[in-house]
């Protein structure tokens, strides 16, 4: 299948129906309101999950405002330039691009970070602000530590632990190099005194002494056979090294477990957070467990087990041994 977006109509673009001004031409004025209607009705048509949301990021977009002000002025005209921007937008969103793609940016966690996002890496996703929930929980504020992010992609994960904590030393590591530099430019942007390199997974980076006081990974966890038949946002625009788990979806993480188990790696009191797929967990929490390491799991808001932290087991006093 193409990747190419369709030449789909986006207002004005015909001389019928409700694109026919009372003289019997094609309208040349469109509301902000009306411009939402239509686009949210076209995109609702083609089974676009979140019409009414899209259609809204697309237009404040093509006009430079905030989302609240659609619905101040929905009844301001918009001018030809506006105009002739969100046709190129509702275009390529009918073309299944992501909305973070068209806008080049998402935001990421209630930190409020603006992290910039294109076809080399995944747009992040709200299960992994979960992640990054759990993690700082762990941390004690003001303590410095040693932290990771395995599969960096963005950055967002990294980039939102040192905001959040200044005091910890981060870094990214991605095997893409196309990746590190979308990391790096969000770094850049964003101020953060973040260390990003290539690795595959922990191979090629140094250990601190120590050991790693936490590491985080949002490795690819999607069975290789499953990519074909996910939503066209997924499939056709973002990277498939990023997707593709191996035939059950946990070769990476797997891989992942056998390198933190050897001796020195994580630190003695140290953790690790893995994001999974929507029916993985059980079974990942089984692959941390069979690794000696103790393990839980976190839902997400839907209830649905989607990190999977690991820490050393802790072992009972003898005196406390029945």
């Amino acid at each position: 299948m193409s990747s190419e977006p369709p030449a789909a109509a986006a207002p004005p673009a015909s001389a019928k129906g409700p694109n026919t001004a009372p003289s019997g031409g094609a309208r040349t004025e469109w509301s902000i309101g009306e411009l939402l209607r239509w686009t949210q009705a076209r995109f609702a048509e083609l089974g676009i999950a979140e019409a009414r949301l899209d259609a809204e990021h697309l237009l404040a977009h093509a006009l430079g405002c905030p989302r609240m002000t659609l619905y101040t002025e929905h009844d301001r005209p918009v001018d030809d330039e506006a105009r002739g921007r969100f046709r190129e937008f509702v275009r390529r969103r009918l073309g299944r691009e992501p909305v973070a793609h068209i806008e080049g940016k998402r935001g990421f966690h209630a930190l409020g970070l603006e992290l910039e996002v294109d076809r080399r890496v995944l747009v992040p996703r709200p299960e992994t602000e979960h992640l990054v929930d759990w993690l700082l929980e762990d941390r004690t504020k003001g303590e410095p530590g040693h932290v990771i992010d395995v599969g960096t992609g963005s950055g967002a994960i990294a980039l939102a632990v040192k905001h959040a904590r200044p005091e910890l030393t981060v870094t990214g590591v991605d095997v893409s190099d196309d990746a590190l530099t979308v990391a790096r430019a969000n770094a850049t942007r964003l101020g953060a005194d973040v260390a990003l390199e290539r690795s595959d997974l922990l191979a090629d980076v140094p250990t601190p002494p120590g050991g790693w006081d936490a590491v985080a990974a949002n490795l690819p966890y999607i069975p290789t056979a499953v990519i074909a038949t996910l939503e066209p946002e997924v499939r056709l625009f973002e990277p498939t090294l990023a997707l593709d788990g191996g035939a059950e979806g946990l070769d990476l993480i797997a891989r992942l477990l056998d390198q933190l188990v050897r001796p020195g790696v994580l630190a003695s009191t140290g953790a690790f957070y893995l994001e999974v797929g929507f029916d993985q967990s059980a079974r990942v929490a089984a692959m941390v467990r069979a690794r000696g390491f103790e393990a839980a799991v976190r839902n997400d808001y839907a209830g649905i087990g989607r990190i999977v932290r690991g820490r050393a087991a802790v072992v009972p006093d003898a005196g406390e041994a029945e």
